[in-house]
């Protein structure tokens, strides 16, 4: 009973005080891509240890193998297949909120592309630049396999400098290059997975930020970090679509102080950080597979 209540307990710390702990945190934001990793270990893992908890637990309460394999009569018997489902009911959930999260989000960006391809005038600039007759500054991209668009309206061309507009352009487009989306995605899914009393906003809002400030370093390094900070604020509080990522759409004021910073370059860091991050996939997993292993070598001999 030991493997069951250790991963039940790596999955309560991994889904409270871990990610509370991580968030007040200043050192992720020195290396976000190392960060971002950590954040995804960190929700894997959590997934992962309350299966294999549940799993663990199903096969200790089931008894040894060579035992009948199950008796409707036994309490113990029904106890694992009540455990056994309880599991299964978790894992179909997850699956569900990440297919529900990604027809929706598609959707509501090809709807919203669809709008703009009517509404916006194409502009040579770059591939797949919509200008919108717009006097709210606004600067958005809406990733997409093919077809991706970046918008911008008039006002941010109003109040944007051709160095600032380049900055912002570069920014957006760091973010479809790299498919930050997925990303996104993937926490969306995995937020929607939980029920409302145990959901937490700090692992999504961490990684919203954390994808914010690896276009951030994408665009100063193409453009100077000047003329993305001024470019931030000017854009400050603009809105934008709920499924499209934004160049000014949070965490202003701490990505202009880091741009204020020379560019990070933290490699011991962030090799502890992607170190820290494979170890917690593979405790779990380690766990949870070698007793099953050991039994059916077992069975086998």
């Amino acid at each position: 009973m030991i493997t069951p209540l250790l991963l039940a307990a790596l999955a309560l710390v991994l889904t409270g005080p871990a990610p509370a702990l991580l968030a007040r945190s200043s050192w992720p934001y020195r290396i976000p891509r190392a960060a971002v990793a950590l954040w995804q270990a960190i929700a894997l893992a959590a997934v992962l240890a309350a299966l294999g908890a549940g799993l663990a637990l199903s096969y200790s309460t089931a008894g040894e193998p060579g035992e009948p394999r199950f008796d409707p009569s036994s309490a113990r018997d029904l106890a694992a297949a009540a455990v056994l489902a309880l599991t299964a009911l978790v894992a179909v959930r997850l699956v569900w909120a990440v297919g529900r999260v990604a027809v929706g989000t598609r959707a509501r960006r090809k709807r919203h592309r669809d709008l703009v391809d009517v509404l916006a005038t194409p502009d040579g600039l770059i591939p797949g630049l919509r200008v919108l007759a717009e006097e709210t500054p606004l600067a958005y991209c809406l990733p997409a396999m093919r077809g991706s668009r970046v918008v911008v309206s008039v006002g941010a061309l109003d109040c944007l400098d051709d160095g600032e507009l380049r900055a912002v352009l570069a920014h957006e487009q760091a973010h479809l290059r790299a498919r930050h989306d997925l990303v996104l995605e993937a926490f969306t899914a995995l937020h929607h997975a939980f029920p409302r009393w145990v959901r937490s906003d700090v692992a999504l809002d961490q990684a919203r930020t954390l994808v914010e400030l690896l276009a951030d370093d994408d665009a100063r390094r193409r453009n100077g970090p000047l003329p993305l900070a001024r470019a931030l604020v000017a854009l400050a509080g603009s809105s934008a679509p709920e499924a499209a990522l934004a160049a000014a759409k949070s965490s202003t004021v701490l990505r202009v102080q880091r741009l204020a910073d020379p560019e990070p370059n933290h490699p011991v860091m962030a090799s502890a950080t992607y170190t820290t991050a494979v170890l917690l996939l593979v405790v779990p997993t380690f766990t949870v597979a070698t007793p099953i292993l050991k039994a059916v070598a077992n069975a086998l001999t």
